[in-house]
């Protein structure tokens, strides 16, 4: 992949046909016609842990699909505090609110290295006006992107302490082996769980020392699930 920095023009580097990932991501549904419909450059950008994709209540420059890494969706409350309102992992959009707005309505950041595609609005609305199967595929992204933060509110922010810690041990485990999750500094967890990260480093001091998990790196940020049932009966 060429690393392209996040304020550079769009060169077209990316090679959607022969995507790694295309089953998962926006483009996955469609046919070899839709492709000469893309005159419009999309870019792959890749971004270092922390840096920011796009600022929250900025003019939208396009919507993003993710493919390696994790990124952070950061909401400012009314009273200045930073909210994590969801996770964005491979496969899914960031910035779809472009669509209907011309502003995003939350900060990006990645959690880890990450790469995404760039995929400017005159794109979307040119195949979405005639691809059945991208519009197919946004309502769908859409309906995803609701649900899910939903369901983060939900299973993140009611409960106890060790409940939030334990849903959200759940959430963030590896698609490619259940057993594994991927947790993140104490702050960011602080953000996404409306707890102080004291409280979530005991919770999970706790954890592990009843073996429910186990921690696999130094940093504490990677841990694998030693009693499953545990976490979903809590």
């Amino acid at each position: 992949m060429i690393p392209i920095k996040i304020e550079s023009a769009y060169r077209g580097t990316a090679d959607c046909r022969h995507c790694g990932i295309r089953d998962m991501v926006l483009f996955g549904d469609l046919d070899e016609p839709d492709f000469d419909m893309l005159h419009v450059p999309i870019d792959q950008l890749e971004l270092k842990e922390a840096a920011s994709l796009y600022a929250e209540r900025s003019p939208s420059q396009g919507i993003f699909t993710l493919r390696t890494g994790m990124i952070k969706l950061v909401r400012v409350t009314t009273d200045g505090r930073q909210r994590i309102v969801r996770v964005l992992r491979p496969g899914d959009v960031a910035g779809l609110e472009a669509l209907a707005t011309s502003r995003y309505d939350s900060e990006a950041v990645a959690l880890t290295d990450v790469a995404v595609c760039r995929i400017p609005l005159d794109v979307i609305h040119t195949l979405e006006a005639s691809s059945e199967h991208l519009h197919r595929r946004l309502t769908l992204k859409w309906q995803q992107a609701l649900k899910e933060a939903d369901d983060w509110l939900a299973d993140l922010n009611f409960g106890t302490a060790r409940q939030r810690v334990c849903n959200f041990i759940l959430k963030m485990r590896s698609p490619t082996d259940s057993r594994v999750a991927m947790l993140f500094s104490r702050d960011d967890m602080g953000a996404m769980l409306d707890l102080k990260p004291e409280t979530i480093s005991r919770e999970v001091t706790r954890l592990v020392r009843e073996e429910v998990i186990e921690p696999l790196d130094k940093l504490g940020r990677i841990y694998r699930v030693l009693q499953l049932e545990r976490l979903q009966t809590v």
